[in-house]
C-alpha cells in the first residue's frame, strides 16, 4: 500500500468549504423554505437543534474531506477538473446511490432528494477541486 501522508490543512480547508455550501445551500437565499416543507420538521425544530447539528456536520465533513483526500492522492488528480472528476464519482458511487433509500423505501418526496443530493454533490465537487490542487 502506498503511503500517504496527511495534510490537514487541505482536509480541513475541505471540510470548512462544505460547511460553507451548507449554510448557502439551505439558507433563505436558496433552499431553505422548500427543504423545511419537504423534511417535515419546523422551523423552530431546526433551531433548536442547530448547534448539535453543526458539530456533528463538522466531523462527517471532516471524515468526507480525509477521504476523499486520500481518494484524490491515490488517484493522481492535481488539477480542478480531475478532482472534480474523483469528487463526482465519489458522489456517484457513494452519496446518491446510498440516500436513494429515502425515496425508495422511506417514500421520502423525490424533490427532496434531489435538494439534498444537489447539495452533496456540490460540496463534494468544491471539495475535490480544493484537494486536487492544495493537497
Amino acid at each position: 500500500m502506498r503511503e500517504l501522508h496527511l495534510l490537514l490543512l487541505p482536509i480541513l480547508g475541505a471540510a470548512v468549504a462544505k460547511m460553507a455550501v451548507g449554510a448557502l445551500w439551505y439558507s433563505n437565499a436558496l433552499f431553505f423554505k422548500p427543504w423545511i416543507r419537504m423534511s417535515g420538521i419546523t422551523e423552530g425544530q431546526v433551531k433548536q437543534g442547530l448547534p448539535k447539528a453543526l458539530v456533528v456536520d463538522f466531523i462527517g465533513s471532516f471524515l468526507m474531506a480525509l477521504v476523499l483526500f486520500h481518494t484524490i492522492r491515490w488517484s493522481g488528480a492535481r488539477a480542478v477538473v480531475e478532482g472534480l472528476f474523483v469528487g463526482f464519482l465519489n458522489w456517484l458511487g457513494f452519496v446518491a446511490v446510498a440516500t436513494v433509500s429515502t425515496v425508495t423505501y422511506e417514500r421520502k418526496p423525490v424533490k427532496l432528494y434531489l435538494l439534498n443530493n444537489g447539495y452533496q454533490l456540490v460540496s463534494i465537487l468544491v471539495m475535490g477541486a480544493i484537494l486536487a490542487l492544495w493537497a
